[in-house]
């Protein structure tokens, strides 16, 4: 089983086992994960060695006997020693950590960062909280958009829910430029989150179809915002084997999908060549430094549209070298701008 799957399921058998005051016996424990966790069958040696895996963690869950028998049963150590501590310079940094974060505002995500911070504010002493609120009073976070997830709520738990339990979801999903929404059977495996707004990382069926070879099956990344209704399904899928959300991610510079990355190459001027180097492309982009200061930079992308816009961001201090497919792309693109607005200068 996938190291993921071990993780959710012991992060689920914590949430039942914190329901119940007297304990559950493994049977239980067994039962209550197959229903929750949509699971097919479930052996209770598996419960164990979970429940184990959750001592060797260092937390407090035990075994106890009891009227009914043996109950596995949460500490009091795990209820209550969780004491929070916090320097003022941490705290910075914790609430730079919630600003970036606005855009979840409304998602069960959030909901969980304000339980935190406000455990946080209740548990320190009133000289610190004085101090990191004049700290703060110097530091501000800017460019974040002025959006909230609060309207998707049900939409989001219920892929969520999807994700967890391996279940297909209809959804109803329109794309830019469609008038629309069109009808899709969609295979969630995670959820990104990038430059503010959230992705469902899927395996997308064609045209509302199941399909039962995955790889007539496209994995994309469908905008949060484009959802226009979501419902989980009594149809269960086996996930790819060895898939990985982090990896799947990796390497990647933008959202876009793509079955092959391309190289992009970019002559960056002497001017603009600082810029490139303070703020990077890409964790593994390449450089060639050139002598009169500019340089050409080397990264991969799976779509040409994670490219041309940073291209024209930087106006005439860059020019796309290759593929020769997207720079032609850009020439077309900049031909009908300059069209326009040399139609624009002539209106009176």
């Amino acid at each position: 089983m996938a190291r993921n799957e071990q993780l959710i399921r012991q992060h689920r058998l914590l949430q039942i086992l914190e329901r119940y005051r007297y304990g559950r016996s493994l049977e239980e424990l067994r039962d209550e994960l197959v229903e929750e966790l949509g699971l097919g069958t479930l052996h209770v040696r598996s419960v164990r060695r979970d429940l184990e895996a959750l001592q060797a963690a260092g937390i407090d869950v035990a075994v106890h006997d009891s009227p009914r028998g043996r109950v596995w049963k949460i500490g009091p150590r795990f209820r209550g020693s969780h004491t929070i501590t916090a320097s003022s310079t941490e705290l910075i940094a914790l609430s730079l950590g919630r600003d970036l974060l606005f855009p979840l505002a409304g998602t069960p995500f959030w909901i969980g960062i304000e339980s935190f911070w406000s455990k946080v504010r209740g548990s320190l002493p009133d000289a610190t909280w004085e101090h990191y609120e004049k700290y703060r009073q110097v530091l501000h976070v800017l460019g974040m958009p002025a959006k909230s997830y609060e309207k998707h709520q049900g939409i989001l738990k219920t892929v969520n829910r999807a994700i967890l339990e391996h279940r297909i979801v209809e959804i109803e999903y329109q794309s830019l430029g469609q008038t629309e929404p069109m009808r899709r059977l969609i295979r969630p495996y995670g959820i990104a989150f990038y430059q503010s707004s959230l992705y469902i990382v899927a395996e997308v069926d064609r045209s509302g179809e199941k399909t039962a070879d995955e790889s007539t099956r496209p994995m994309r990344h469908l905008k949060l915002d484009r959802f226009r209704k979501a419902t989980a399904l009594d149809d269960w899928f086996q996930p790819r084997s060895g898939f990985q959300l982090q990896q799947h991610l990796a390497g990647k510079l933008g959202i876009f999908t793509g079955d092959t990355p391309k190289k992009f190459r970019i002559r960056i001027s002497a001017y603009a060549a600082p810029l490139v180097l303070e703020d990077p492309w890409h964790p593994r982009q390449e450089t060639q430094m050139h002598a009169d200061g500019s340089l050409t930079l080397t990264v991969d992308a799976a779509h040409e549209m994670e490219i041309v816009p940073r291209v024209l961001a930087l106006g005439a201090e860059a020019e796309l070298l290759s593929p020769a497919s997207a720079r032609q792309r850009l020439a077309t693109m900049l031909a009908e701008l300059a069209q326009r607005y040399q139609s624009a200068a002539k209106t009176p």
